[in-house]
């Protein structure tokens, strides 16, 4: 049962009758009235429930025959108190001489018997009203003996609170200090990140021009070498090839920190892809530092974008090489690390590994430096000298392939950063096979709608095409491209650029597949951000240029069938994300 709370009990009239029906009759009385009573069985009763608390106490004469409890509790009342009690007498002067002991202690009523309910319930109703105003001393009282206390306490704890202050206030300036300070790192990394923005801006815009002009130079460098039987003829093709081949990997380069790469990984040599990078690291690095590549003999293929590893390993060696201002030597290594292996780290993905290593013996990194790392536009090079995002574009190629990185070093101890990518399923193509593949180069009868701007790739493109058996018809922009679509029934693919003037080859694409639900599409570019081209199509075959012949019939053959493309339970329609989005 729940108790009556403090309130409640101060409320009551304590009744104490032990003889007779008085008790029932006064708690009949008071109940009507809408006060509350409590009935008592003798004096410690009542002392008890005093000492819970009690308004006021109604008492008979003849349970004072021994009243010293009663005394006692009346005796103990803090100064504010002065406790209510209504006397129930036979007569006055019986009663009066029953009153005598209590006298002196203060509030006592005399109530004659018979008891009337009208003169008990005023008494009653004065006697608590009485005690309600002792009440309200009271809590005067104590809430004064509050103030007091707490002006006590703050007066001994001023000291303690203005050094507080004072501290706080010191710290509060040291953070503005430091906040300032931060900014002004924020503003320097922002200014630095615009210059990289308006570079990368510039870049893409010339890489697409630029990978144009290069697919127009490396296609008809392809037909010259297949056309001419003379040896010197295809020396100067083979040196001119290399050249412009170069250039597309610079164009690549360039773009590596402008973009968001679209990873397409496959089955990767490793140690092919170190190997063929040494004189490119050469150049990077500079004479004074000595290259050591330690690569294992039985290495696994890596499930991993090749372009992406090599963005990985370049921009490792970048950073080896400015630790090593003066000299010293970069080690490149490569390892298996099996799923079941005891010595591998607990916390690496699961399954086999591909383990790609490049240690340093520059100055190293302190634990602090060490701990941010990775954060994108953390550097401790001077601004200007470095954006912050290498390493952090070396955990964001290790993640997205669905391995993981792991980076030890010390003051004057050097780096060594370890890569991990998933060991792939299938053995990587070796360069013998990739050219036996070329000169297998697959054609069709399929009737291709070439959609390009640029007059040399289209040229190309359906040349190449015608080469390879194809039927063509040409668009130098989109809306020629729909209006031939209207114009002939049947059309087997659309190979169309997707970075075009007016309409872009997402639009023509979206419109085609309006017109007709089932036409293959195959998209080209010569820009090397793809998200741009994935935030409107999904799941889109892609050639990027410059393309050889081969990877052009490759890609055809891989769009017409368009089962064969399409990810397990898709429809053979590429979603086109709604213009705008």
């Amino acid at each position: 049962m729940e108790l009556p709370s403090a309130e409640l009990l101060e409320e009551r009239i304590l009744i104490l009758a032990p003889s007779g029906k008085d008790a029932q009759s006064v708690a009949v009385a008071l109940d009507r009235a809408g006060l509350a009573e409590f009935a008592c069985s003798d004096l410690v009763d009542l002392c008890a429930e005093l000492d819970r608390g009690a308004g006021a106490a109604l008492v008979a004469e003849e349970a004072l025959r021994d009243g010293r409890c009663l005394i006692d509790w009346l005796e103990r009342q803090p100064a504010w108190s002065d406790f209510p009690i209504l006397l129930a007498a036979a007569s006055r002067g019986t009663g009066l001489r029953r009153l005598r002991p209590l006298g002196p202690l203060g509030n006592v009523v005399l109530l004659e018997r018979p008891l009337r309910s009208v003169t008990l319930v005023t008494a009653a109703q004065s006697a608590l009203r009485a005690r309600r105003r002792q009440y309200q001393v009271r809590d005067h009282l104590r809430e004064r003996e509050r103030a007091a206390a707490a002006l006590r306490s703050l007066n001994e704890t001023l000291e303690q609170r203005v050094h507080e202050r004072t501290h706080a206030l010191e710290q509060a300036n040291r953070r503005l200090i430091a906040e300032t300070e931060e900014r002004k790192q924020i503003e320097a990394v922002l200014r630095q990140a615009q210059k990289i923005e308006a570079v990368g801006q510039l870049t893409g815009g010339v890489a697409h021009d630029f990978n144009n002009l290069l697919t127009a130079v490396l296609g008809n460098l392809e037909f010259i070498g297949m056309r001419s039987r003379d040896e010197a003829t295809q020396k100067l093709v083979q040196t001119a090839v290399r050249a412009a081949e170069r250039g597309a990997q610079l164009t690549q380069q360039l773009l590596a920190f402008a973009r968001k790469q679209h990873l397409q990984p496959k089955p990767v040599n490793v140690n092919d892809v170190v190997g063929g990078m040494g004189g490119m690291l050469a150049r990077t690095i500079g004479t004074t530092i000595r290259i050591e590549q330690m690569l294992d003999t039985e290495l696994w293929p890596a499930l991993v974008d090749p372009n992406q590893l090599e963005l990985v390993i370049l921009n490792l060696a970048i950073n080896a090489r400015d630790a090593m201002p003066v000299s010293g030597k970069l080690s490149i290594e490569t390892a298996n690390v099996a799923a079941g292996d005891p010595a591998r780290a607990p916390d690496l993905p699961p399954g086999d590994l591909i383990r790609v290593s490049v240690r340093d013996t520059g100055t190293g990194m302190s634990e602090d430096v060490l701990a941010k790392a990775f954060e994108p536009f953390f550097t401790t090079k001077e601004v200007g000298r470095g954006s912050g995002l290498g390493l952090s574009q070396v955990y964001g190629v290790a993640k997205q392939s669905g391995g993981d990185v792991r980076i030890r070093s010390g003051l004057g101890q050097g780096t060594t950063v370890e890569v991990y990518f998933p060991r792939a399923r299938t053995a990587a193509l070796d360069q013998a096979k990739e050219t036996a593949a070329a000169q297998n180069i697959p054609g069709g009868s399929e009737l291709v709608l070439v959609v390009d701007d640029d007059r040399d790739v289209r040229e190309l493109i359906t040349l190449s095409l015608g080469s390879l058996g194809y039927r063509t018809l040409e668009a130098a922009n989109g809306r020629a491209a729909l209006e031939i679509l209207d114009k002939v029934e049947t059309v087997d693919c659309l190979l169309v650029d997707y970075a075009m003037p007016g309409m872009t080859g997402a639009d023509v694409a979206r419109v085609a597949r309006e017109r007709r639900p089932s036409l293959p599409i195959l998209f080209t570019t010569g820009y090397a951000d793809m998200q741009a081209l994935h935030m409107q199509v999904q799941d889109a075959p892609l050639l990027k240029k410059p393309f050889k012949v081969a990877e052009l019939a490759e890609r055809i053959q891989m769009v017409l069938r368009r089962g064969e493309v399409q990810p397990a339970g898709a429809s053979n329609v590429l979603p086109l994300r709604p213009h705008g989005r």
